[in-house]
This record gives structure tokens, C-alpha cells and sequence, in this order.
């Protein structure tokens, strides 16, 4: 993968103090030429905390909620691409604040998309979660209803504007995570378990920037990325961080789901597979499949009954190997 097509262009991001931000800040500021990368957040302290932590000339820093549509109006002026990462995720504190998720994840992303827009930025692709596949909870809903209104905002920019998805599973390590929950205990405390049998995709933060690089290069406007990742039992993952912790079963949280998609049945039917990837196209019969012709050309369709899910999933992480992972 050539990282010659980030040459020159000024790069935003959207939640860029959370962790997959600021990985992907670091990995492109190092590996790349790139012009300029600005974070847009609304957390002064965070941003306060990378300035000291990153020092590099080409980074600058933009105060703003991805609710204001006028401050995004300002800050895309002069962007070449927008990575949009900022949400509110935490499952059961946005089953309890129902209607501050939507403003931020599905109205937030309604406004990047006409900023953009009106900004003639050429590439805009957005962060989503294995939790908008088959949505259980109302964090999953609000990001689904980010794709849709991603890839539909294709029709109505054209060429100009090129939109698209990534879509994946838990980060191991992130911020809020439950692996960064583990970390943080001490020994012979209690670790609550929601249920022995639940299991979940698991992408490390490298993973996630080799992803988004593709999609960002590769994007024709409307495709969903999705990675080909390993699942884990949560009982594995405690398993690996505190071997001798005690367990306590509390029941499945509001909103959780006992098993993640990160690829539904019905998406195979229009869905490429990669070594790596599956590439998702939009089923909209406006769409040219020209367009899409080189996914075509070096992928294979999957089935039209293909649903990728953690529990079926065909690669899983032991826990020896999620202890590598963390070193």
C-alpha cells in the first residue's frame, strides 16, 4: 500500500484526542509527507495534553462539537480529507442519554457531510463499530444511521466529494476499554463478567490505521470496509490479563448484545472479500458498477448466506496471544 497519496493534503480529525486519533496521528505524521493534520475536539485538556506529548510543526489544534455546524464550517476550510472518529460510544451511558447520542453521532455526521460539501473536501470517511450490524442498543442505531447517511451523501455530491465507511470491532487497549478496565485492577479484586459466553471482534490499534489507510486510498465513494479480525470469549480476555482475579456474573448491561456482526447476510449479497478485508457496496440502483470495477477485478463475492459474526467467526484469539498483543 503506497502512502504517496497523502502527500501534500491537509488531513482532519474529528475526536482525534481518543485513541485510535492518536495513533493514527503519530503513525502519519512519522510515515508520511503530509501537509498539515488538525484535531478537531471539544476537549481542551486532551488537546492541551497531545501538544505536549506530540511536537511536530504540522499538527495544529481546533476547539469545536461536531454539532456546530458553523465551526465545522470554518474548521474544513482548505481540508483535502476527513477522518471522522468523534462519537459517543459508551453503550449503557448512551442508552441513558438517548437523544445526546443522536445529536452527536447522527446529526454531528449530517453536518460534517454538508460541511464537507460546501468545503469541496475530496475524501470524508467515517469511524463506525461492529455494533451498527443487526443494532441492539441505541449507540449502534445512532452509528448505523451515520453510515446510511455517508454513503447516501454520495449521490448528492458526485465525484467531488467521495464518502465511505470503516467499520470494525473492540480496540484492544482503548480508551474506556474493557482490556483498559483490566488493566487497571488491582490484585484480588473482584472483575464482573456480564456473561461467560460473550464474544467479541478485537482489532489492535495498528490494524486500525492499516485499515483506514486502504479505505482512504482506495475509496470510489460509498463502500464500507470491514477488516478480517479475530474474535475472543470475554472469559479469555480475563483469563489473559488476571489469570487469579475472582469472578462475578452480573448479567447482560442495557443495550449489550451477547455476539457482534461485523457483516450481515443481507450485505453479503452486494460484498467483495479481500485477503485482509470485505469491501460492502451500496445496493442503490444508481450506483455504476463501473465504478466499482477494480474491487471486482482482484476480489471474490461471497456468499449470498455469508454473515460474519464472532461467534462463527473462523479466527480466534487465545489468550497467550492477546498477552503478545498487549506487550
Amino acid at each position: 500500500m503506497s502512502k504517496n497519496f497523502l502527500d501534500g493534503k491537509t488531513i482532519l480529525i474529528t475526536g482525534g484526542t481518543g485513541s485510535f486519533g492518536k495513533n493514527f496521528i503519530k503513525q502519519i505524521l512519522h510515515n508520511t509527507k503530509v501537509k498539515k493534520v488538525i484535531i478537531f475536539s471539544r476537549d481542551e485538556l486532551k488537546q492541551f495534553q497531545m501538544q505536549k506529548e506530540i511536537l511536530d510543526k504540522r499538527l495544529r489544534f481546533f476547539i469545536g462539537d461536531v454539532r456546530d455546524l458553523s465551526r465545522l464550517h470554518m474548521a474544513l476550510a482548505t481540508v483535502d480529507i476527513v477522518v471522522h472518529a468523534a462519537a459517543l460510544k459508551q453503550v449503557p451511558i448512551v442508552e441513558y442519554n438517548p437523544f445526546e447520542a443522536v445529536k452527536t453521532n447522527i446529526i454531528g455526521s449530517q453536518n460534517i457531510i454538508e460541511a464537507a460539501i460546501d468545503q469541496g473536501v475530496s475524501k470524508i470517511l467515517l469511524i463506525s463499530t461492529d455494533k451498527a450490524a443487526y443494532p441492539g442498543n441505541l449507540y449502534g442505531s445512532t452509528k448505523l444511521c451515520a453510515e446510511k447517511l455517508f454513503v447516501a451523501a454520495n449521490s448528492y455530491a458526485g465525484q467531488k466529494n467521495r464518502f465511505s465507511v470503516v467499520r470494525y470491532g473492540n480496540v484492544i487497549g482503548s480508551r474506556g476499554s474493557f482490556v483498559e478496565s483490566l488493566l487497571s485492577k488491582k490484585e484480588g479484586e473482584i472483575i464482573e463478567i456480564t456473561d461467560p459466553s460473550m464474544t467479541r471482534f478485537w482489532i489492535n490499534l495498528n490494524q486500525s490505521y492499516q485499515l483506514v489507510m486502504f479505505a482512504l486510498q482506495e475509496m470510489e465513494g460509498g463502500e464500507i470496509f470491514v477488516p478480517k479480525i479475530p474474535s475472543m470469549k470475554i472469559t479469555d480476555v480475563v483469563e489473559a490479563i488476571a489469570p487469579r482475579a475472582r469472578h462475578k456474573i452480573i448479567g447482560i448491561r442495557p443495550g449489550e448484545k451477547l455476539h457482534e456482526v461485523l457483516l450481515t447476510d443481507e450485505e453479503a449479497k452486494h460484498t467483495v472479500c479481500f485477503k485482509n478485508n470485505f469491501v460492502i457496496f451500496p445496493e442503490f440502483p444508481f450506483w455504476s458498477a463501473t465504478r466499482y470495477k477494480k474491487y471486482f477485478k482482484n476480489g471474490q463475492k461471497v456468499k449470498k448466506d455469508f454473515c460474519y459474526s464472532s461467534q462463527g467467526n473462523s479466527e480466534w484469539l487465545s489468550p497467550s496471544m492477546l498477552k503478545k498483543l498487549l506487550k
